[in-house]
């Protein structure tokens, strides 16, 4: 009787698990580039920005531009949650309103969870998580947040002081309003105490972004050196807010991945 008993608590016990247990999200848009999963030695997972005025959630020209600089290298381009690009693909999910707002926990997430499922198709590859903009937000957040997850990041126009850059916005932007809003959306800046100390990153800001001035790196970049990680932070002179194309930011990204070491079969 008494085994009964523990068999039947133990039923219980898994039931209640399998109800209270959130399914997992559904993935959001990946396209790839370049080799294929068993032959990659690197996979770049490309994550976009806020699509604000002038911006692209389309990033297919850096994709390819970056496959065909590195032939051994995979790379993929997500859409973040509720983001649609030109062609018409659309990530599930919920997207914010630009202002700095969707950096939440649930968002990082499912970002995560589309790259753990990249890198286990990708056995052979190291990890490195391309952001641009918002997207580099997004990314710094997710090495602190899952600091076994990627190996290298390239944060281009990153607004990683993100209280401050709201703050800045506000004195910019109109309406105000929005950029004055309290916001769930987490601050790399707090989250930088998770990252792993082997990982290697690499920052690049325009010297005359008006939208994300350097600083606002800079001071992510400095809290990253002296949590003692491999950190390149460049300023790339007479250059704005649009820099993802720039050959510097692909040659930033080969030489932080050539950096990296390989895994072994």
């Amino acid at each position: 009787m008494r085994s009964s008993l523990i068999l039947l608590g133990a039923l219980l016990l898994a039931g209640c698990a399998a109800t209270s247990a959130a399914p997992p999200a559904p993935q959001l848009f990946a396209e790839s580039y370049g080799a294929k999963p068993r032959n990659a030695e690197t996979l770049y997972v490309i994550v976009h920005g806020d699509g604000m005025a002038g911006t692209s959630t389309d990033l297919a020209e850096f994709a390819r531009a970056l496959a065909a600089s590195e032939p051994r290298s995979a790379v993929v381009r997500l859409l973040r949650p509720g983001y649609a690009d030109e062609q018409g693909n659309q990530s599930p999910g919920l997207r914010g309103a630009g202002t700095g707002d969707d950096y939440t926990p649930d968002r990082i997430a499912q970002v995560a969870q589309s790259i753990a499922a990249l890198k286990a198709r990708h056995r052979r590859a190291r990890v490195v998580a391309i952001g641009e903009g918002g997207g580099a937000a997004v990314v710094a957040n997710l090495a602190g947040l899952r600091p076994n997850l990627i190996d290298g990041m390239v944060l281009v126009s990153c607004p990683c002081s993100l209280p401050e850059w709201r703050r800045y916005m506000a004195g910019r932007a109109k309406p105000a309003q929005p950029w004055r809003e309290k916001v769930a959306s987490l601050d790399p800046l707090q989250t930088a105490g998770g990252i792993a100390p082997d990982l290697r990153a690499a920052l690049v800001s325009g010297a005359e972004d008006k939208t994300v001035p350097a600083r606002f790196a800079r001071a992510y970049a400095e809290a990253l050196s002296l949590r003692g990680i491999a950190t390149d932070f460049r300023i790339l002179p007479q250059q704005g807010s649009q820099i993802l194309d720039d050959p510097q930011v692909i040659e930033a990204t080969r030489r932080l991945a050539a950096a990296l070491p390989r895994k072994v079969s």
